[in-house]
């Protein structure tokens, strides 16, 4: 028996990563995915078992149309349901606005934007039947600081903007119904085990440009995550909570 079951894409490394490992611990069901560093997601599931956390994985590409909705369905038949989802698998794409072209914004739409919208739908009905509905989706600090650092991801702003307002159209409709729904939107955060769109000195320009002076480890990340899914977070929905060292006050 478990008191939660928990999907968590982009769980191979970084941020998904960090919170699999936050929230790992007995009773606490984890279904984890990842496109295709299926070594680094053996890794992460290696530790959250560790930790007591029932574990299932799967590789796959969340911008393939039934894939999220097949995950839901590997949580249902491992663990009997799903009661949160942690929506974290994304990538940025640096650009020119002058080259952007329009695949550009529908790509980043398919990978960024659209596995939201499939994974709560597939999910749905368990989610209002849980005690213990959560939904979280990750967005960036690129929907809201454009330009600084002198780097610019128009696709990507574009592509998490539309998560942000999918997850709190999503809020208000659940409000009702017990199921709560969040933003988290990291500023510049270390990548551990992953896929970095920004080289080393452009990595120690965005801390100086940080008013903290240090860019985020994914723990701090995990931690404004797995306070959005406790229980003591049930009051809270609909907001975007920006973990990114003052960035936003720019």
């Amino acid at each position: 028996m478990t008191d939660r079951t928990i999907v968590i894409t982009g769980a191979a490394s970084g941020i998904g990563a960090a919170t699999a490992q936050r929230l790992a611990g007995p009773g606490t069901a984890l279904l984890l995915t990842t496109r295709g560093n299926a070594e680094g997601l053996a890794r992460t599931a290696e530790a959250a078992r560790a930790n007591g956390a029932a574990v299932e994985t799967r590789l796959g590409d969340l911008a393939q149309p039934g894939f999220a909705a097949g995950l839901v369905t590997a949580a249902r038949e491992a663990f009997g349901r799903v009661d949160q989802i942690v929506s974290n698998a994304g990538r940025a794409q640096k650009a020119d606005f002058t080259t952007l072209t329009r695949d550009d914004v529908t790509g980043a739409l398919a990978v960024n934007a659209l596995p939201f919208l499939d994974l709560v739908q597939a999910a749905l009905t368990d989610l209002v039947a849980s005690d213990w509905g959560r939904v979280i989706a990750l967005s960036s600090f690129v929907t809201n600081d454009i330009g600084i650092n002198g780097t610019i991801f128009p696709a990507t702003s574009a592509s998490k903007a539309a998560v942000e307002a999918l997850a709190r159209t999503l809020a208000f409709d659940l409000a009702r119904k017990g199921v709560t729904v969040n933003v988290v939107a990291p500023g510049y955060t270390r990548k551990v085990g992953g896929h970095a769109a920004l080289g080393q000195a452009a990595w120690d320009a965005a801390a100086e440009a940080t008013p903290s002076g240090r860019i985020a480890e994914p723990e701090d990340i995990a931690a404004a995550i797995a306070f959005l899914l406790s229980r003591e977070a049930g009051h809270v929905t609909g907001q975007i909570l920006r973990v990114d060292g003052g960035l936003s006050l720019l």
